[in-house]
Formats: structure tokens, C-alpha cells, sequence
């Protein structure tokens, strides 16, 4: 039956309380640069540098094309479905098969949570250190208890601080692409760099998966679109405003990589990138530009900060949004009634996070987190076309077939093994699957020992 509710009204949560709608397009906008801009490209470019060589802005074109591709499907979809649960509820309407429903909501939370703890371990590293020397895994522990509390305290409050951060690390990027254009104008730097594919034994093959795999880590430098969707309830007339924010978004954010990939390969050698934690701080001390590398390190800690602020942030909605479609138990959904934020789900996901700081390091968890997503997008680019007999009474966007088609397919390539990946990846990914197996099996129990009770 077509959802005939105007596409601007909330779901009630279990207790009563909706949650409040604050976010304007303008916000939006900055909002979803905030969430795919930070730890990507300030930590991982130096790892996707070690596995493609000097010609480091090729997988951010091509992943900038992805993401464009499963952005068109997320836009049709929110417009179409404008509430909190985001892959969950587009699962749930394509297929209707809860387990499946469940181990796609269960990706999508345990990626931000993956990315959190990728930021949290990037804050503490390399642009840390260049200020203080401090034992990392206690700071980033405390990183992620710092913004569960500012998160608790309200979406207004969280999502100002955002537009704040994302100001920041804008201009920490931006000071990059400065640095870039004086060195060109100065005959500083290498271009014989760029056409540089530097991958195993350089054979076909060897080439093809180092390019896939450098492509399916830096990925995790554009993530982030898809958690925006889970602020629909939160977002003033979402079917209007989420189709030109995420498009904007992604565009700003994939121009500004390409051009930072192309600075940082211009005038650094992709050996010396590839061991450093905090790559773009190698650009600033390398470029002929007198700009304080402990300046730049704090500008990189704001970026990581905005990164991890804003998956604590959507794993929580993420969270209530699945209480309300009853896939996970209601108490999930409760909202504090003084601050009208997910308290339930902001302390559940806030607690796993810390748990996953100390499973990996920076590289491990990003790539974890583009391969959690890359699975989830495969899903959602066929749900698209599957939901298209679901007819809606409200006007929203709708994208050429074709994009979805290929958005399946490369995410679908990008996700398999001919991506060059480590083995822990895998591994991480498979038992945090596993975990959720068990925790679905937990619950079903739950409801028929309840159901039995009454």
C-alpha cells in the first residue's frame, strides 16, 4: 500500500517523542560535506599511495564515480522513504526479509562504527604527536566518550559543531590545493609522478587489482552520504532538500580529493606518504610555503573529530530508526524527553566503538568500513530498481535506471576479492557479521519467549 502520509512527517519514536526538526538545506549541505570530508583523505591517502604508486588520484576518480552512482539511488530512495532508518528500511520495503533487513542495518551501523574508530585512532597518531606525545589508545577512548556526550546533548548542538569542524578541515584541504598551485607556479614538484602506476609486478593483472584495491580503500575516503539519510526525520521537507544536498555534496567533496591527491603526489614521493599516518602533514612540511606544520596537525585533528562525531551520530539514529521498525527491540528507540536526542542508541553504539578502537589500526578499519558500505550499496542500487513498483503519493526525485545498474556492478567489483585487500579485513568484517547472526537469533528469541508470556 503507497505511503500516503506527506513525506515531511516524522514517525513517532516508541515513547511519544519525535525527534526535532532542525536541519535546513544550507545545513544540509554542510552537513553531508562534514560527514564524507575528514578522516579519508587526512589519514588513508599515504595507504592508497603505498598500493597505487605516484598516479594516487586515479581511485579517487573512480571512486568518485561510484559514489555518485549509489548517491543517485540514496536520493531517490530518501525522497521516497524520508525516514531515520535509511538501508535498513529501503531492505525491508525491496525485499521483506527481516534476517536480511537486519544484517544490512547491522553493516551500515558496525561501518560507522568502524570509521569511528578509524578517526578516533587517526586523532590520536601522527597529527597528535606533532603537538604532544600522549599513550593514543587512551585518547581515543576518550575521543569517543567526548562525543558521545556532545552528541547527547542535542542534534542543534551536534550539528552546529559540524558545520563548524567542516569549516576547518575545509580550509585545512583547501590550504593543500594553495600549496599545490604555488609549487606549479614555482616549477616545484614532479608531474612524472602522476602517470606513475607503481602495483606488484606491474603486469595486467598485478595492475588491475592494485588499482581496485587502492580504488576500494581510498573509498573510505566518500563515505558519509549514505548516514545523511538518516537524519530525514530531522530534516525540514526532506523529499526537496536531500536530492541537491547529496549531489552537491559528493560533487564539492570528490573535486577537492582529486585536486588533493594530484597536490600530494606532485610533491611528495608516494614512499614517504605511505608511511606516514598523517600523509597531507608531509605535503605542508614538503611544499615551499611557510605555513606551520603544528597549525595544519590541528586542523587535521578537527577534520578526524568531525569524522568520528558524525558516525556516532547517524549509528545512533541508525539505532532508533530500527527500534521504530521494530529490527531491533523498542527500547532501542527511546528518546531522552529533556534533549529529544536517542539516548538508548547513542550510549549502545558509543560502547562499541570503544570496544573497536583497539581491534585495528588506522588502514585496517578504513578499508573495513568501504567494504561493509560497498556490500550495503550493492544491496541498495538493486533495492532502487526493485521499489520502483511501490508507488508513493508524494513528488520525489527518481534517477536514470542505468545508474543503479552500474552502481550495483561497481560496487559489487570494488567489494570482491579482485580488490587487493589485507586478509584482516575479511576476517573483521566477517565476525562483526557473525555478531550480528547472533545478536538476530538473541532477539528472535526474545520476542517469542515475550509473546509466549502474554
Amino acid at each position: 500500500m503507497p505511503d500516503t502520509r506527506d513525506a515531511t512527517d516524522a514517525q513517532d519514536p516508541s515513547d511519544g517523542t519525535p525527534l526535532h526538526r532542525a536541519i535546513g538545506p544550507k545545513l544540509l549541505i554542510l552537513f553531508i560535506i562534514g560527514d564524507i570530508l575528514g578522516t579519508g583523505i587526512y589519514a588513508t591517502t599515504g595507504s592508497v599511495a603505498g598500493k597505487v604508486g605516484g598516479a594516487l588520484w586515479l581511485p579517487f576518480v573512480i571512486g568518485f564515480a561510484v559514489a555518485l552512482l549509489t548517491a543517485a539511488s540514496y536520493a531517490e530512495l530518501v525522497g521516497k522513504y524520508p525516514k531515520a532508518a535509511g538501508a535498513a528500511l529501503y531492505t525491508q520495503r525491496a525485499f521483506k526479509i527481516p534476517f536480511i533487513t537486519f544484517i544490512v542495518a547491522f553493516m551500515v551501523m558496525c561501518s560507522g562504527l568502524s570509521s569511528a574508530s578509524a578517526a578516533a585512532r587517526a586523532f590520536s597518531g601522527d597529527y597528535l604527536s606533532e603537538l604532544v606525545d600522549v599513550p593514543p589508545t587512551l585518547v581515543a577512548i576518550l575521543f569517543i566518550l567526548a562525543l558521545a556526550a556532545l552528541n547527547l546533548r542535542g542534534v542543534s548542538e551536534s550539528v552546529k559543531t559540524n558545520v563548524v569542524l567542516t569549516i576547518v578541515e575545509l580550509t585545512g584541504l583547501l590550504i593543500i590545493i594553495a600549496i599545490g598551485v604555488f609549487a606549479v607556479f614555482n616549477g616545484e614538484g614532479d608531474p612524472g609522478r602522476l602517470a606513475d602506476v607503481h602495483t606488484g609486478d606491474g603486469t595486467g593483472y598485478a595492475v588491475l587489482t592494485g588499482v581496485l584495491g587502492a580504488t576500494a580503500l581510498g573509498f573510505f575516503a566518500f563515505v558519509g552520504f549514505e548516514d545523511s539519510v538518516n537524519m530525514a526525520e530531522e530534516t525540514v521537507e526532506p523529499s526537496r532538500t536531500f536530492p541537491r544536498a547529496l549531489f552537491v555534496g559528493v560533487c564539492v567533496t570528490g573535486t577537492i580529493y582529486i585536486l588533493v591527491a594530484l597536490v600530494s603526489s606532485l610533491l611528495v614521493d608516494f614512499r614517504v606518504l605511505e608511511k606516514s599516518s598523517g600523509p597531507l602533514l608531509e605535503v605542508v612540511k614538503a611544499g615551499d610555503v611557510s605555513f606551520p606544520p603544528e597549525l595544519f596537525a590541528v586542523i587535521a585533528l578537527f577534520a578526524v573529530t568531525n569524522s568520528a562525531l558524525i558516525n556516532i551520530m547517524m549509528a545512533s539514529r541508525l539505532c532508533y530508526g530500527m527500534a521504530n521498525e521494530r529490527i531491533l527491540p523498542t527500547f532501542m528507540g527511546k528518546v531522552l524527553p529533556s534533549r529529544r536526542t536517542p539516548v538508548v542508541g547513542i550510549v549502545f553504539v558509543s560502547l562499541l566503538a570503544v570496544a573497536l578502537v583497539s581491534t585495528g589500526e588506522i588502514e585496517g578499519l578504513g578499508d573495513t568500513t568501504s567494504f561493509l558500505l560497498l556490500c550495503v550499496f550493492a544491496v541498495v542500487n538493486v533495492a532502487v530498481l526493485v521499489l520502483r513498483k511501490d508507488r508513493v503519493e508524494h513528488r520525489h526525485f527518481r534517477t536514470p535506471t542505468v545508474l543503479p545498474i552500474l552502481g550495483a556492478v561497481a560496487a559489487g567489483i570494488l567489494a570482491s576479492p579482485l580488490a587487493d585487500r589485507e586478509t584482516d579485513v575479511y576476517v573483521r568484517a566477517g565476525l562483526l557479521v557473525l555478531l550480528g547472526v547472533v545478536l538476530w537469533a538473541v532477539n528472535k528469541i526474545g520476542m517469542v519467549i515475550a509473546a509466549r508470556r502474554r
